[in-house]
């Protein structure tokens, strides 16, 4: 039964960890160019415009639900497994959310190491 509890675990650092990644990612393009911004307005400016970026702060309280998340996944697992499992699936899952939420360009490079990826964790599975 542990075992099902550490892929759960997995699961749920992979949902959380790559919601935050988009989230943060979507404040940092809302906020535009770091070091043009603070040369137009400076550091404390800069500072201001994205931490009042409300993507931001979401997209931080998700990876503090990753952190946590795996803290329990590796309560219940080997970090053998969980921790490659966790970072690989979360690369997978990553890249399908750039593509659907963020519209980004996914070349196929990074589609076919997706594809070796998941086949590794399929391997660490069995």
């Amino acid at each position: 039964m542990t075992h099902f509890y550490a892929w759960l675990g997995v699961f749920l650092i992979v949902v959380t960890s790559t919601t935050g990644d988009c989230l943060l990612a979507r404040a940092m393009k809302q906020v535009g160019d770091l070091g043009a911004l603070r040369k137009q307005r400076g550091i404390a400016q800069t500072i201001l415009r994205v931490l009042r970026t409300p993507s931001l702060m979401l997209g931080i309280a998700f990876m503090a639900l990753s952190f946590f998340s795996l803290l329990f996944a590796l309560s219940w697992g080997d970090v053998s497994m969980v921790g490659p499992a966790s970072a690989s699936l979360t690369f997978v899952a990553n890249a399908f959310a750039a593509k659907l939420f963020l519209h980004e360009r996914v070349d196929r490079r990074r589609w076919t190491a997706a594809v070796f990826v998941a086949a590794g964790v399929f391997l660490l599975a069995g």
